[in-house]
């Protein structure tokens, strides 16, 4: 059983490639995340979770994500993908995550809407929440793809990484591709 988050990252990221997976991959290096082993997850940000800039695991290491995607292979479309956070001061937060052959800011207006009819339905109220947002917007050349992703992580030490961990051997931390404040 992995254990429970204690950090998050918001990243984002595109890519063009020869193949859809190759711009996938592409677009993960562009988030900072493609030396990771990402496993999907559903909606839920952790109580007392903070945020830090660059995901800091081992490659190779596991890394839920709840994350959006798209590719196209159509010369000059747009297309776009975001994410949302909205953290409550004293409960558990909501990530919503949305894709599609659209505009960044289009992205970005529907992830924030479904994460306040999230609080909104879970705590009667999303006035007491701050909320994130990160996503990129590409035009496809030959094969592109828009990733974004809210990355839940933990402190490699805590979960048995070992001499792997932070400042291990082959260790290089991630680049976030948002900003934000900073986690110590």
């Amino acid at each position: 059983m992995l254990p429970v988050p204690e950090r998050f990252t918001l990243v984002a990221g595109t890519g063009e490639g020869a193949s859809i997976l190759n711009a996938f991959d592409h677009a993960l290096m562009s988030a900072g995340v493609a030396d990771l082993n990402l496993i999907r997850v559903s909606s839920i940000l952790p109580p007392g979770c903070r945020r830090f800039e660059a995901v800091k695991l081992p490659p190779g290491a596991l890394l839920p994500a709840a994350y959006a995607c798209v590719t196209s292979d159509v010369p000059g479309e747009v297309i776009s993908a975001a994410v949302a956070v909205g953290r409550p001061s004293r409960a558990a937060g909501v990530i919503m995550e949305f894709s599609g052959r659209t505009t960044l800011a289009n992205a970005q207006a529907a992830v924030v809407a479904m994460v306040r009819e999230a609080l909104c339905s879970r705590y009667g109220s999303e006035t007491d929440s701050e909320i994130e947002v990160a996503g990129v917007e590409h035009t496809t050349q030959r094969m592109g793809c828009a990733f974004a992703a809210v990355a839940l992580w933990y402190d490699p030490g805590d979960a048995g990484a070992g001499d792997a961990g932070a400042g291990g051997p082959g260790w290089r931390g991630g680049a976030a591709a948002a900003g934000g404040e900073k986690g110590r």
